[in-house]
């Protein structure tokens, strides 16, 4: 015999558990109503806190959708009221902030120091001061293809057809026929499968760097990577960890100790990167890419490599690194480079496999948000590479004038060249009798226990003593000689303050094939007897 207990609330139990199934059945003829269902019960088995978070968000949305939107306080109880002089007199007393910090005036001197030029710039500019040409060692014009009248005249025909502007974003309506052509003679030329244009130079290895390392990502770099690079690694919030610079012994002690550490703590497998520069921007140095490769195969990374100051200046044909070292560009899984410093166009790319570029197509930041470049500078870039690719005696010049400028200069007392011998960007720095650069690879070897990979100084960082200002000083002293000798120099700009580490001042001299052998020997010739004068003056 079987006995049934009825409650009073049996009754609101069953309406309830009706009403339940009344809208489970309602939600599942919906459209799409099973793929939100397989989203939620995988993001409960995966993170059951990020479901109760979603609940509450979505808690949060209905409220303020619900929420009245005229519930401000329309009796002005709560204002003040000022009469007309008062409103006067705040208005005289306001001083706006000014949107940039004051000029020093050391920043001051060297801005009115800056010399004007009357016309194009080129490799032997006529400086508006004194009406006479200089020689120019101080533009980023290294094959001298800017002012080149072939890519002139394309340039103009692109303007008539699609004028200045793309006036839109590449995924919108900023594409057009021009940039994809540019694309493809990137990847052609490279060797690779496919590449993606950016319409800044700057906001390209800052977009593809956090368009692949997320946060728990690792990211290994090396301590003296560009001011871009260390952007691109902030706004990832990968785990850093850091190298001693162009080390690459000090790189296979990091990598060793990051999957040690993970198999203490029996963590899971992320994603990793190796984060590096072809040629260095701070001081000229060159990465042994064979050796990359060999480290980043064995324990299995993924290289970006940056090669913005490489690409279009060292190889047979320009192609960087990969051609210097007879590297198929492939083994390089996302490369970058610079259309406006390698192609003097605008601009820079990323090449690398088909999956690479299409996934930078939708999170890329740079590539998503940005207008893209005028058509006109894609039709300059497709030029150049067809000019590269026809005339090899470019290159050929660019490197004969880079060994004979250093062969000047390696004989000069009082200075130090942390450049690499076959990078046409020479970086000048001041020797001292306790250090002879910023940079580990350059500086007295002291045996000492490896670098703490957590921090971006290197152990050695604490016998640092070089006086920023007073380099800065005798440096631009050295500058302003070598101009009045007829000779255009620059020191490498830097933003103090921002970088992660203060930047050894440097004077930094950029080769171009636009001079000969004869007249770059005669610039650099100029600038050894510039820097003697001021240093002998300095009793450095």
């Amino acid at each position: 015999m079987t006995s049934t207990y009825n409650t009073p609330l049996e009754p609101v139990f069953s309406f309830v558990a009706e009403c339940l199934s009344s809208m489970e059945s309602t939600f599942y003829r919906l459209p799409g109503s099973a793929i939100i269902e397989r989203y939620v019960r995988s993001s409960h088995q995966n993170d059951p806190g990020r479901t109760l978070l979603e609940l509450i968000l979505v808690a949060l949305v209905i409220r303020t959708l619900l929420q009245s939107r005229t519930r401000a306080d329309r009796s002005a109880k709560n204002f003040i009221e000022f009469s007309d002089k008062e409103v006067d007199e705040l208005v005289d007393e306001w001083v706006p902030e000014p949107l940039a910090q004051p000029l020093t005036e050391r920043e001051e001197a060297e801005l009115n120091f800056a010399p004007v030029i009357v016309g194009q710039s080129g490799p032997k500019p006529k400086l508006a001061s004194t009406g006479k040409t200089a020689l120019n060692l101080s533009s980023l014009n290294f094959t001298n293809l800017a002012g080149n009248e072939i890519i002139k005249d394309k340039a103009i025909d692109a303007l008539k057809k699609y004028g200045v502007g793309s006036c839109g974003p590449a995924g919108f309506y900023g594409t057009v026929d021009a940039h994809l052509d540019l694309e493809r003679d990137l990847a052609d030329f490279l060797g690779t499968e496919a590449a993606i244009l950016y319409s800044q130079g700057f906001s390209t290895i800052t977009s593809v760097i956090p368009a692949f390392c997320k946060r728990g990502d690792i990211i290994v770099a090396d301590r003296s990577v560009s001011f871009p690079i260390q952007k691109g690694m902030q706004i990832s919030r990968s785990t850093i960890r850091w190298f001693d610079h162009n080390d690459l012994k000090s790189l296979e002690e990091v990598l060793i100790s990051i999957e040690k550490e993970r198999k203490k703590r029996r963590g899971p497998l992320t994603r990793r990167f190796i984060v590096t520069e072809g040629i260095f921007e701070k001081d000229g140095a060159m990465a042994d890419l064979p050796k990359l490769i060999e480290l980043k195969t064995k324990y299995k990374y993924r290289l970006i490599l940056d090669e913005s100051f490489s690409f279009g200046t060292v190889g047979r044909t320009g192609r960087g690194l990969t051609e210097l070292y007879n590297v198929p560009a492939s083994k390089v899984d996302m490369l970058i480079g610079s259309v406006a410093i390698g192609l003097c166009a605008a601009g820079g790319f990323c090449a690398g496999t088909q999956f690479v570029v299409e996934h930078q197509r939708i999170n890329g930041p740079g590539f998503v948000f940005s207008a893209s470049m005028p058509p006109l500078l894609a039709v300059s870039g497709s030029e150049g590479i067809n000019i590269l690719r026809s005339s090899p005696s470019i290159l050929e010049s660019l490197h004969d004038n880079t060994r004979a400028a250093r062969a000047i200069l390696d004989r000069v007392d009082g200075i130090t060249i942390p450049s690499h011998p076959a990078s046409p960007m020479i970086h000048i720095q001041l020797k001292t009798p306790s250090t002879s650069s910023l940079l580990p690879s350059t500086a007295a070897h002291i045996p000492t226990k490896p670098s703490n990979p957590s921090s971006i100084l290197p152990r050695e960082a604490s016998a640092w003593n070089w006086d920023i200002a007073t380099e800065e000083n005798i440096l631009q002293d050295v500058v302003e000689e070598a101009l009045a000798q007829g000779v255009m120099i620059s020191k490498a700009q830097r933003l103090r303050g921002q970088e992660m580490v203060e930047v050894r001042p440097s004077i930094r001299l950029t080769m171009t094939s636009g001079l000969t052998k004869k007249e770059t020997e005669k610039a650099v010739g100029i600038v050894k007897v510039a820097l003697q004068k001021v240093l002998s003056k300095r009793r450095w």
